[in-house]
Formats: structure tokens, sequence, C-alpha cells
């Protein structure tokens, strides 16, 4: 392209992250909660956080889903995040956003009774985890 090798590696590199970090939008908007489950979503996050963390330590659970929430509580403690939590809503929707699809996936394997029994918040809180991780549709 440039006729140096590393102009052509630094161009590369840049539109090769410009590239994954739209796929990740793209992902985010895909499975995004529908409707007002993403309010619910950003006012549940202190009782999901904690319930991550109690079902990351839970032994009983299998592996698979014990390193997913690892590396989700790795990505919410990272201060590099796709939107930047600065900006206003969207900031912190994104966090909402990839830990409700990595709920499901966890909620589908290790099971509902897994989550409640680690679930820390209120009987109404819970039933909006069920309602965001998509297990009140059958």
């Amino acid at each position: 392209m440039t006729g140096s090798f590393w102009w052509d590696l630094l161009i590369g590199l840049a539109a090769a992250l410009l590239l994954a970090w739209a796929a990740l939008i793209v992902a985010l908007l895909v499975v995004r909660p529908r409707g007002g489950l993403l309010r619910e979503a950003l006012r549940l996050l202190p009782d999901v956080l904690r319930l991550v963390r109690r079902l990351a330590a839970d032994r009983s659970l299998p592996r698979g889903v014990r390193i997913r929430l690892g590396l989700l509580m790795v990505y919410l403690a990272l201060p590099i995040d796709l939107i930047p939590d600065f900006i206003p809503v969207l900031g912190y929707a994104d966090d909402a956003i990839i830990v409700t699809a990595v709920l499901r996936g966890v909620v589908r394997r290790a099971g509902l009774d897994a989550v409640r029994a680690h679930w820390p918040g209120t009987d109404d809180g819970f039933a909006a985890v069920v309602r965001l991780t998509g297990l009140d549709r059958p």
C-alpha cells in the first residue's frame, strides 16, 4: 500500500481493530434487551455483580460457566470498554448488555435454581433477571 512495511502493518492493525470494534457493537445491538429491560438491567447491576461473583465462586457449577463468569468480572474491572463510561447512559449500557448476554448463557447452562440460590436481591429483582435472560419465554 504505502511501500513501507511498518506503515502498512500499522494501517492494517488499525483497520483490524476498527473492524473488530464495529463487529462487537453490532453484536451488542443484536443481543441487547428489548423495551424497558435495558433500564431494568442498569437498575439491577449491583445485585447482578454480586450474583456473578457468588456464581463464579461456586465449585458445584460447571467449569465453563465459572470461566465465563470470571472473564465477565475481568471485563467489568478493566477501565477499557467498548463505549467509555463517561458517555451518559450509553457508557454503562454496554456493560449491562454484556452482563445480560453472559447471564443468558450461564442460566441456560447452570440452571435457574443455581442462580436463585445465589441471588442477593429481592424477588422482584430476580423476576427481572429471569425476564432479562429470556427464561420467561418457552
